[in-house]
């Protein structure tokens, strides 16, 4: 079933604007009667994966606790399990850049899936610039933090946060990106 809801511009009586709302997606078509011309927009998902201090080291830091396999090889593996998602990665060992990065994109982005690495224990900006934007932010961990040493127990951003994934190693981020895009 489709259903459209037609809107006309500010511009131009001649200028129309179709929502089409389909099982598949939304389409936004634009219509100008003096040319013809049809345009769809794509409505693909946009995701942000934030990756904090230290985690350009996997694949060499601590195999025992974080695998093997380097984040830029998982994330291929990410986009080809998730081939109708633009997934964007960002990664810094800053916790200001974090915040910028978080700042740039979340008010435009669908969702985003945040690994603050050791920043999640301590970082209280971190949280207000969580709290601060619109879009849904999932934290994720690699590791599951309750079987660790005692100080890594408290989260500054879970509060802040949409949810929380822990434990399941790489995986995690994949779980994270799955509840972004079935989840409220």
């Amino acid at each position: 079933m489709v259903y459209i809801w037609r809107t006309y511009s500010r511009f131009s009586n001649d200028f129309s604007q179709f929502y089409l709302f389909n099982p598949i997606g939304i389409y936004s078509i634009y219509y100008h009667s003096k040319f013809e011309q049809i345009k769809k927009t794509n409505s693909m998902k946009r995701i942000q994966i934030i990756n904090g201090p230290n985690l350009n080291l996997l694949g060499k830091r601590e195999p025992t606790v974080y695998g093997n396999q380097t984040f830029e090889a998982y994330l291929q593996k990410l986009k080809s399990l998730f081939p109708d998602v633009q997934l964007d990665y960002f990664q810094s060992n800053i916790e200001g850049e974090l915040i910028n990065k978080l700042h740039e994109v979340g008010f435009s982005y669908d969702g985003i899936v945040l690994n603050a690495g050791a920043y999640t224990h301590t970082s209280i900006a971190i949280a207000d610039a969580i709290r601060s934007i619109t879009v849904p932010v999932l934290e994720v961990h690699i590791s599951n933090v309750f079987k660790r040493e005692v100080y890594r127990h408290h989260s500054y951003l879970s509060d802040a946060c949409k949810g929380c994934i822990v434990g399941f190693g790489m995986d995690s981020y994949r779980l994270g990106i799955d509840a972004i895009l079935h989840f409220d």
